[in-house]
């Protein structure tokens, strides 16, 4: 009989997850891999109900070959991250998500792909090599304590907001315990949405009481699926379902713009290049229906792509990265063309951060990205070769002399990284 979900997770969060996941291995029987893979996987050092090795897992149970560790501002699971793939026999990946500012360019005042701030870009560090990855996480130190300093602002903003229907957040007490920070992860806004989340479920109660209370006291509107899920009482998703609506509707009421957390742009890129990852901006598009329900409808960047992607190029990104089950296909083939004409690398990955979010994205299996299987591939090579040496990772003066062309290179190394 087949492990409740819970329990696994509870198994797979703990201190000795490791221990319990080789137990688990041993006794279970996994489905066969495919060729599907996710290179964007959150876990408990940043936001997600996944500890390292519980992402690996279920990663594996989803009958995934690879998988792609990706926390925001911090890097600090990759360790356990490894260990668990390498137990599961899976080939890996790690990264880290930050945000930059854009400040001094010409897109300082542009929605560019951060829902809740102007001038402010997701970035991505693909591909970090493994010995470089403590260091990285160091580095980010200070930005994650400069976070924490908002962060305490937003929850007094969250209290004056939702005080006077006697829910209140404490940052010590609520929202820190949450996360991974005391070794080395990062307070995300999701956890500040997620500690209100389980204060509205305590407070107000769940089913009819919260949609009526978000609804009638809040006058704040709900949309016809999250208010399904919400007004199923059994609903074992319930504080994943409002968080995303606080994220979505809410979180623009308590927010406040982030500063001295985001490094310049530049700084990055020259941060990233040093640790010998790949830069890679996050393609996000404008938003109709989002997927995820955290997400309301926007625009981003696509009315000044062309600008903007040449701009990247010129500023040193190396990549662009992209979920095919986020956007219309027109979308897709406007931004996959822009990279073709820039020579920009296209990295997938399926953004996992709730229990919702399936680990296999349908969409890729499309033939039409068969690429993002081989740039996958690839970025594995380019670790795993950068981790011995520096000048053999996938953008070293070495290997673009020896592949000149970059899908040349891409196929050479994707073939490497299946050998592995």
């Amino acid at each position: 009989m087949a492990m409740p979900r819970e329990e696994l997770l509870a198994l797979l969060n703990c201190e000795g997850a490791l221990v319990n996941l080789q137990k688990l291995l041993k006794t279970e029987t996994m489905p066969p891999t495919g060729d599907d893979v996710n290179n964007h996987i959150h876990t408990t050092y940043s936001f997600s109900p996944y500890s390292p090795t519980a992402a690996v897992y279920f990663a594996r149970k989803a009958g995934l070959c690879t998988c792609g560790l990706m926390d925001h501002d911090s890097i600090a699971g990759a360790e356990e991250f490894l260990q668990a793939a390498a137990l599961a026999g899976m080939a890996a990946t790690i990264g880290m998500e930050c945000r930059v500012s854009f400040k001094d360019t010409p897109f300082a005042t542009r929605r560019i792909n951060n829902p809740d701030q102007d001038g402010v870009a997701y970035m991505a560090m693909h591909g970090v090599p493994h010995n470089r990855a403590h260091e990285l996480n160091d580095r980010y130190a200070p930005y994650r304590e400069k976070r924490n300093v908002r962060n305490r602002k937003m929850v007094e903003a969250v209290n004056g907001l939702m005080g006077k229907y006697g829910v209140a957040i404490d940052f010590d007490r609520d929202v820190l315990p949450l996360s991974n920070y005391a070794v080395g992860g990062t307070v995300t806004e999701r956890h500040l949405a997620s500690a209100l989340s389980y204060k509205l479920l305590e407070v107000v109660g769940r089913g009819e009481k919260l949609v009526s209370f978000i609804k009638d006291e809040l006058g704040m509107p709900l949309s016809a699926k999250v208010e399904g899920y919400l007004l199923d009482e059994s609903n074992p998703h319930a504080m994943y379902d409002l968080l995303g609506w606080v994220k979505s509707d809410l979180i623009s009421k308590f927010y406040i713009d982030a500063t001295d957390e985001l490094p310049d742009v530049r700084e990055a890129l020259k941060l990233c290049d040093e640790m010998g990852a790949i830069s890679a901006y996050a393609y996000l598009g404008d938003v109709g229906n989002s997927v995820t329900g955290d997400k309301r409808a926007q625009k981003f960047e696509d009315d000044y792509l062309d600008e903007l992607v040449p701009y990247l190029k010129e500023l040193g990104f190396k990549a662009i990265t992209y979920m095919p089950s986020r956007n219309t296909r027109p979308q897709l083939d406007r931004v996959r063309a822009l990279c073709e004409k820039y020579g920009l690398f296209q990295i997938s990955g399926e953004d996992i951060n709730s229990p919702r979010q399936s680990f296999v994205c349908e969409a890729q299996r499309d033939p039409a990205f068969r690429n993002l299987f081989d740039s996958t591939w690839a970025l594995i090579a380019h670790e795993w070769r950068s981790t011995v040496d520096p000048q053999n990772g996938l953008f070293s003066a070495e290997s673009v002399k020896k592949w000149p062309g970059l899908n040349e290179r891409v196929g050479a190394f994707a073939l490497l990284g299946r050998k592995a």
